[in-house]
């Protein structure tokens, strides 16, 4: 049994290291949770005009972010806030009025950083977003990772420490889910 978790990576950078640490969280979180990477890079920058008639990949992001059981936002840290590309996706998702697509999902809030304080200030600007679009984010524990070289390697999560902190929150996260949302349904 699996729970299908929509993840929104902040950064638009190929190499980004919030990408590489979401990338690493997925396989240290299977087989509980199932890491399914919605793309936000070729959305239009959110306009009102457009809602009439959605593009195509507001649409294809809308239908990924509805078929999902919960959703995990990760988060760089720029200029004390989180991205425009992030915040551009979360315009989309709660649009137009009444199609609220994260409406009701149970979420965290994660991201990871080269700076001494993790993303502090930008997963609290996040976290009041959040409810205000309706998403239900688990308030512990929260983490902010100051990101160092060593962390993952290979494509996992490879520090002891952190890798057991990490399982920590990914149990805390599954049954997160499972409280807001019941039996969780079999992969398919």
């Amino acid at each position: 049994m699996t729970t299908k978790v929509a993840v929104i990576v902040g950064s638009l950078r190929k190499d980004s290291v919030n990408r590489l640490f979401a990338e690493a969280l997925g396989k240290l979180a299977r087989p509980k949770l199932q890491f399914h990477f919605v793309e936000i890079g070729d959305l239009p920058l959110y306009n009102q005009d457009l809602e009439g008639d959605l593009p195509a990949p507001v649409q294809r992001f809308k239908r990924e972010i509805e078929a999902a059981d919960a959703v995990l936002l990760v988060t760089p840290e720029f200029n004390r806030t989180f991205s425009a590309a992030l915040k551009n996706a979360i315009e989309w998702g709660s649009r137009p009025w009444g199609k609220n697509s994260w409406a009701g999902k149970p979420a965290a809030i994660i991201g990871a950083t080269l700076g001494a304080v993790g993303t502090a200030a930008a997963q609290s600007q996040l976290r009041s977003v959040a409810g205000a679009i309706g998403l239900h984010v688990i308030a512990n524990p929260e983490i902010y990772i100051s990101f160092q070289e060593g962390q993952v390697v290979n494509g996992e999560i490879a520090e002891g420490g952190l890798k057991q902190l990490l399982n920590g929150w990914v149990d805390g996260f599954s049954e997160w889910i499972g409280r807001l949302t019941g039996p969780v349904r079999a992969a398919a």
